[in-house]
């Protein structure tokens, strides 16, 4: 069992976060993804109207190994815009839940979006009035708990059995594996209920998954079974009210990075009651997952980012792991609200880093100098070393979404990568175990969409040579706008 001693007891650190919900509201009008598509990058943040019924993917490219089947879940926005009001920031759309199949040499496709009370509500009143990351809550929006603007728009992932979609700022949302029908809130202990279980949970070597919940001066520290059933959630102190995404683990530890965008105010938008503090430079705590109470803060110069790689810890203590890292947080604070205008405002560019905390206190960052997001490893590796790390890349000054696919190699310090050409948008793609323990043996998989023939594809490819481009493609009579996180699931 986990213990904890904090200053902040848990009733207050509830109560907070259930006073912390994030804000939408104005902008464009509606547009529907059947039938004519923009061709430019505004077809990634366009609206899909209803879900996707189940539907064959047409192959375009390759052939599927033989051996190769499974299930390719992805979540992200996909509802933005109602009666003349729009969300006002990209992490603000209704959450639409996607599921690839490949199966027998073939590949199908269904999609629905969470049936969450903020759905519900805005559909009722055909305008977007509750709250998310980017605007104020409009006329209308009825806020009891952090699930009434629960999006469920970030991330899917199966824990326990259970397919769960996640938010940043809400509880999970289950979901029916096979067709996504939504059946409701995810409560993994009563006096627990509403209290944030974040996008970005890690599954240790063991299967049990760590996760935390809420930013600010304190977080939920969630620890689950492999099973899916709650072990211990406790309340973590802070250093700094820092915004953070994403964190990561070792076997022994649990690591924190601190950026200084730090929460100075409560209030509505959420992104605008953080300022960016540059001076503070950036720290990161490391927490023994054994004793909660020991803890160290490593300090790094200032830097801003959204996702963390896996990490894992060498036999002197040296923690290593990726980071994809920004100059500042532009891209949350004013990008990615205008992209929903059909704006591109240049944020500057995401670089893969290896960040490494040394035992005797020091810390550094590590360029690769390749520009990246969404990095990805081979899941069987978790909390040990690995070679390969999978991250998009192929960004240009045209537009906010980037076009290639490539590994790094830490060993060698090398990239392989693969461009599919400025008229694709690349998600984050997912690593695919193959038949033996070689991380260049498995996949990548993951999903673009293709803005010439206005369609989302599927797309497979070797993990070890990625450079000779999908090893089979497949393209649906859809298109669906850019999603944010996803997992592969091996049949």
């Amino acid at each position: 069992m986990i213990s904890l001693q904090a200053s902040a007891d848990r009733r207050q650190f509830i109560q907070s976060l259930l006073a912390a919900a994030a804000a939408s509201a104005v902008i464009t009008p509606e547009r529907l993804l059947a039938g004519a598509a923009p061709a430019d990058w505004t077809l990634g943040v366009a609206d899909v109207e209803a879900d996707i019924a189940p539907r064959a993917l047409t192959p375009i490219a390759g052939r599927t190994p033989a051996d190769f089947s499974g299930v390719l879940y992805r979540n992200g926005p996909a509802k933005f815009r109602r009666g003349g009001s729009s969300a006002g920031h990209w992490f603000d759309g209704d959450g639409l839940i996607r599921r690839f199949q490949i199966a027998d040499g073939r590949a199908s496709l269904v999609a629905r979006f969470a049936d969450t009370a903020k759905r519900r509500l805005e559909t009722q009143l055909d305008r977007i009035v509750m709250p998310g990351f980017g605007t104020a809550p409009g006329s209308g929006a009825v806020i009891s708990n952090n699930d009434d603007a629960n999006a469920a728009n970030t991330n899917v992932r199966l824990i326990g059995g259970e397919l769960l979609a996640l938010w940043e700022g809400g509880s999970a949302t289950r979901m029916d594996p096979e067709t996504l029908m939504t059946d409701g809130i995810k409560t993994f202990r009563d006096d627990l209920k509403h209290v944030p279980f974040s996008a970005h949970p890690r599954i240790g070597a063991d299967g049990s998954v760590w996760n935390f919940g809420g930013n600010g001066k304190v977080t939920g520290l969630w620890h689950l079974g492999a099973d899916g059933r709650l072990i211990d959630f406790a309340v973590l102190p802070l250093p700094r009210a820092s915004y953070f995404h994403d964190f990561t683990i070792t076997a022994r530890h649990i690591v924190i990075v601190l950026q200084p965008w730090l929460q100075t105010r409560f209030g509505f938008p959420i992104s605008t009651t953080m300022e960016w503090q540059p001076d503070l430079g950036t720290q990161v705590m490391v927490i023994a997952k054994d004793d909660l109470n020991q803890r160290r803060i490593y300090e790094l110069p200032a830097f801003s980012a959204f996702h963390y790689g896996d990490g894992w810890e060498e036999s002197d203590g040296t923690i290593r792991f990726a980071g994809c890292l920004e100059a500042d947080p532009t891209f949350g604070q004013t990008s990615a609200s205008a992209l929903l205008r059909g704006e591109y405002v240049p944020p500057p560019r995401a670089m893969l880093h290896e960040i490494v905390l040394y035992p005797d206190g020091k810390a550094a960052v590590v360029p690769t100098g390749v520009a990246g997001e969404f990095p990805a490893s081979d899941p069987r590796r978790a909390e040990q070393p690995h070679c390969l790390t999978a991250h998009v890349a192929g960004y240009d000054e045209a537009g906010p979404f980037p076009h290639a696919i490539a590994t790094w190699d830490w060993q060698r310090g090398r990239s392989d990568s693969f461009d599919f050409g400025a008229h694709q948008l690349v998600e984050e793609f997912q690593y695919a175990p193959g038949n033996s323990a070689r991380e260049s043996d498995g996949w990548l998989i993951g999903s673009t969409l293709n803005l010439k023939a206005g369609a989302s594809e599927l797309h497979l490819l070797r993990a070890g040579d990625v450079a000779a481009g999908p090893v089979a493609s497949w393209r649906a009579d859809v298109a669906l706008p850019i999603s944010f996180h996803g997992m592969f699931v091996k049949a």
